[in-house]
């Protein structure tokens, strides 16, 4: 997504990165980012907590006030848990992601045609 938000930036358009993936984000280097130390895939929060989600959202979004260097990365102060236990477990199991395809997946039919159709409209920051 830093790649991305490079181009949106290029093309005037401000972003902010939100990364449970320090070392990811500072090879990236996205204009700017808020960084939360949790799990991987849970970088807004819990499941089933919006109202922390909701406060997260809020604290990664005061970043712009406080970021004008290009590679600002903002370490938010919320944290996962009490203790450090999740990332033993987080990095002590294996990958149970599913196996990618050498074809396209696609959700439905429609999608499956629209993609073979190329009937995308056009990106206004690809342009």
């Amino acid at each position: 997504m830093g790649l991305v938000a490079r181009h949106a930036e290029a093309a005037g358009i401000p972003t902010l990165c939100l990364s449970s993936a320090l070392d990811i984000t500072r090879a990236v280097n996205p204009p700017r980012t808020a960084f939360l130390d949790f799990p991987l895939g849970h970088t807004a929060g819990i499941p089933g907590d919006p109202e922390a989600q909701w406060r997260i959202l809020s604290d990664a979004l005061s970043s712009f006030d406080a970021m004008s260097a290009p590679g600002s990365i903002r370490r938010l102060p919320w944290r996962w848990s009490e203790n450090e236990d999740w990332k033993e477990e987080a990095f002590a199991g294996g990958d149970d992601r599913r196996p990618r395809h050498d074809t396209p997946q696609y959700q439905n039919d429609e999608d499956r045609r629209k993609a073979e159709g190329k009937s995308f409209p056009s990106c206004p920051v690809c342009r």
